[in-house]
C-alpha cells in the first residue's frame, strides 16, 4: 500500500477506507519504473474500496462511476463499458487489467523440483534475452533485471524466473518454463526460490498476472503468494490499436 500510494499520488491509508477516493495523478520518481505517469485513469483496489488516480478532466465522471457500482464490479464487464465510453470521448480507452500477488510468509517455502536450480546474476543471464524467456526477463529494461533462478535438465535451460527492480522496495517476479517441462513443479520451485532470495536481499517480491491467466495465478498460489490488489488502467486509443496489431 505504501508503494501504491507513491504510484497513485495518494495516502497509504486511502486504501483502507470504506469510501472511494479520487486523486489527481502526478509524476513521482519513486514510482514503479514501468508506469507511464501521470496516469489518465487508473483504478486500484485492495478490496475495501477504490482509489482512482486520474487526470483532472475525467475526475468527475470517474467519481460517479466508482460510486455507482460495487467495488468488484467496477473492474469487470458489463459495467466497465460505461467507464470506457467516457474515456473514448477523450481519445482514451481501458487497456490493462491485472491482479497482483504478495508472498504469504506462512506459506512461502523453498519448493523443490527434479531439476538442478541455480541462482544467476545479471552477467549470467545477459545472453538470455530471447522470446522463450520474455516473461522472466525484460529486454526493454535490462538495467532493472537484478537476479534470476534457473532450472536445468543436465545442461539445458528449461525454466527461468527473473526479478526486476521496479522500485526501491519491491521487485517483480516473472517466470517462463519450456512447454514440455510444464506441470512438473518447475515454475513454483523457481518462483518460490527467487521470492526467498529477494526477501533475503531486503526487498519485497511481487507477482502480477492477467485475470484470465489461470496458469500464472495457479503458480502464484502454489509458490506461496496470495492475491493482494488489483489495477485497471487506461491509455490512448492509438496505443491500444497499436497493441492489437
Amino acid at each position: 500500500m505504501r508503494q501504491s500510494a507513491i504510484d497513485a499520488n495518494c495516502r497509504e491509508e486511502d486504501f483502507r477506507c470504506d469510501d472511494n477516493k479520487v486523486v489527481l495523478s502526478a509524476y513521482n520518481p519513486q514510482a514503479r519504473k514501468y508506469l507511464d505517469l501521470p496516469f489518465y485513469c487508473t483504478l486500484i483496489s485492495y478490496g475495501n474500496n477504490i482509489v482512482a488516480s486520474v487526470d483532472e478532466e475525467i475526475a468527475g465522471e470517474v467519481k460517479a462511476y466508482i460510486n455507482h457500482y460495487p467495488v468488484e464490479h467496477c473492474f469487470d464487464t458489463p459495467h466497465m463499458h460505461v467507464l470506457n465510453e467516457s474515456l473514448r470521448k477523450r481519445g482514451m480507452g481501458i487497456c490493462s487489467m491485472a491482479e497482483y500477488f504478495l508472498p504469504d510468509m506462512n506459506a512461502l517455502t523453498a519448493r523443490s523440483c527434479e531439476y538442478e536450480m541455480r541462482i544467476l546474476s545479471p552477467d549470467d543471464f545477459a545472453n538470455l534475452y530471447t522470446p522463450e524467456w520474455g516473461n522472466a526477463l525484460c529486454e526493454k529494461r535490462k538495467n532493472l533485471d537484478v537476479a534470476a533462478v534457473a532450472a536445468y535438465d543436465r545442461n539445458r535451460l528449461i525454466g527461468l524466473a527473473g526479478c526486476s527492480a521496479d522500485c526501491e522496495s519491491m521487485w517483480q517476479i516473472g517466470i517462463d518454463v519450456l512447454p514440455v517441462y510444464r506441470r512438473k513443479g518447475v515454475a513454483s520451485a523457481l518462483t518460490s526460490r527467487l521470492a526467498l532470495e529477494t526477501l533475503h536481499r531486503g526487498t519485497v517480491p511481487f507477482y502480477c498476472a492477467a485475470w484470465s491467466n489461470i496458469r500464472s495465478a495457479r503458480n502464484a498460489i502454489a509458490s506461496g503468494f496470495r492475491p493482494a490488489w488489483i489495477e485497471m488502467a487506461a491509455t490512448s486509443i492509438d496505443r491500444v490499436s497499436e497493441m492489437n496489431r
